[in-house]
């Protein structure tokens, strides 16, 4: 059976999704979080990672970091609506400058005796990571990096005695001298 008609060219299109770091500067005040939370969840967007925290104080300003996945088109219509949001300053795609710093930092909780405690300490010792606690029984290891090495060596304490994990979620930084 032949479909009707349209007056209106239809392309399949079937763009691949990408991963952005998002960097919002807020005013520092009750409900602005919600507002730019509620605007992904409002729509569907998906946030992979968020930290926030103050980063001037004698002008009332936040730093929202966030990590977010879809198309092209969706990650400009993420920034444009993000831009609308009234006490949001400035937005800054951090993946498209290509001139920033991304780092995570994760505690990693691990469980082991005998063979495997020497190779989650030797896997520790190569990743630079640091141990803030120990038992007989157990390490937890402090780690910072990029998400990619932090995915690695969780990826390589599953065998030997993972149990847990904590991250802080993606912060970022343009490089140079220039501000946000």
């Amino acid at each position: 059976m032949n479909q009707p008609a349209s007056a209106y060219f239809l392309e399949d299109r079937h763009d691949p999704n990408e991963t952005h770091t998002l960097s919002v500067l807020v005013q520092n005040e009750p409900g602005v979080l919600a507002r730019v939370i509620g605007l992904f969840s409002g729509r569907g967007y998906n946030i992979e990672s968020l930290t926030v925290s103050e980063t001037e104080s004698q002008k009332h300003l936040s730093r929202i970091t966030i990590v977010t996945t879809g198309t092209p088109m969706v990650i400009e219509q993420i920034k444009h609506q993000l831009d609308r949001v009234i006490p949001v300053y400035r937005v800054v795609d951090m993946t498209q400058t290509r001139r920033s710093i991304e780092r995570e930092l994760a505690m990693v909780k691990v469980r082991g005796e005998g063979e495997h405690r020497v190779e989650a300490l030797r896997l520790a010792d190569a990743f630079r990571a640091r141990v803030i606690d120990a038992t007989t029984e157990s390490f937890v290891f402090e780690i910072t990096g990029n998400t990619d090495k932090i995915n690695q060596f969780i990826d390589l304490m599953r065998p030997i005695g993972l149990v847990e994990v904590s991250r802080t979620g993606v912060a970022a930084i343009g490089r140079g001298p220039e501000g946000m």
